[in-house]
């Protein structure tokens, strides 16, 4: 077997607040390969973003966080480099596109000056060239007139054109992982469209692994080959995309399927919803994390951690009851023509 690009093993991010350590993320493992894209999912709050933030240490400005577990990238623990080395890997050898490139792009530089200073740090290029693989990079993102936008400021782009100045950015140095933290959220469906087929497309010309966190199912089966079920920190169910929509274990899993809207003929089914809210970090509950909202949840959920089984080879769920539910699945799908 091919060794991982990026192998996360027993992850945990903790915040020490003043109500004590609090863990956002606890003991996330999984791996991704080179040409891969590995969806990760699950409500706000659920700790997707603080765990693709943990995997670069960018929430490393604050005294009050700390590690455990590995974060191996090409055999090298990120968690245990120095700052300056890195400073090496992150924007080179991993980069990061986030939601909202207004918030990460810097309105008193231009989109050129901007994309041409990664470029300058990671790749030691003179300004002139870091110029022109600037507009090259802004090609290739689809950004029309390259050669003249690339002298604009972020507010005379559209969003659409913001987050393709992101993306240029982000690949700018050919990264070999990119995590992309819900590049698509803040755009209207046409563009959404738009990105999601130029990550995909950059993906396959370039064979870089992909970390694309969501909350959207939709995106997951449109372009992942993996998925990644996050709850309460935690990942509570991983197979690969097909499966999981064919054949979802967990009750969190399958209360998000069902939330996905459909329409039945000229019948509009009623929207499902998984009741209550995800609980307070600070407060977890004991046992199974989904245990107060799930209406399968006995004694030992409420009681016991269940550990991560594997149903099969490809197939892994975090649930007590996952052989039972599924079953209860399967029989309502057939009822429904799914």
């Amino acid at each position: 077997m091919p060794t991982p690009l990026l192998a996360i093993n027993q992850l945990k991010t903790h915040f020490h607040t003043e109500r004590g350590k609090v863990t956002a993320v606890n003991g996330v493992s999984f791996s991704v390969k080179q040409g891969e894209i590995i969806g990760i999912v699950g409500e706000s709050g659920c700790g997707k973003s603080v765990m693709s933030q943990s995997i670069v240490r960018l929430l490393d400005h604050t005294d009050d966080i700390s590690y455990e577990g590995e974060v191996l990238f090409d055999g090298r623990d990120l968690l245990r480099l120095s700052p300056a080395e890195l400073r090496a890997v992150r924007g080179n050898d991993i980069a990061i596109v986030f939601q909202d490139p207004q918030a990460s792009l810097n309105p008193v530089y231009t989109i050129g000056e901007q994309i041409g200073e990664v470029i300058r740090l990671h790749q030691g290029l003179s300004k002139k060239q870091a110029r022109q693989r600037t507009i090259d990079m802004l090609r290739l993102t689809g950004i029309p007139s390259p050669e003249v936008r690339v002298d604009d400021y972020p507010h005379e782009l559209s969003g659409g054109m913001q987050q393709r100045a992101m993306i240029a950015m982000a690949l700018s140095c050919e990264p070999r992982l990119l995590i992309a933290d819900e590049p698509t959220t803040a755009l209207d469906v046409t563009i959404q469209a738009q990105i999601l087929d130029l990550i995909v497309s950059l993906n396959e010309r370039l064979g870089m692994g992909v970390l694309f966190i969501t909350h959207d199912l939709g995106v997951v089966a449109e372009i992942c080959t993996g998925v990644k079920v996050m709850y309460l920190g935690q990942i509570v169910e991983e197979t690969t995309t097909e499966r999981l929509f064919e054949s979802p274990l967990h009750p969190y899993t399958q209360g998000l399927i069902a939330s996905i809207p459909r329409l039945d003929g000229d019948r509009r089914e009623k929207l499902h919803v998984i009741e209550g809210s995800v609980p307070s970090l600070a407060n977890a509950p004991k046992g199974c994390g989904f245990s107060t909202r799930c209406p399968y949840a006995d004694g030992k959920c409420r009681e016991t951690e269940p550990p991560l089984r594997q149903h099969r080879s490809d197939h892994g769920v975090k649930c007590w009851h996952y052989e039972a539910i599924a079953e209860g699945w399967r029989e309502e799908a057939a009822g429904h023509g799914r």
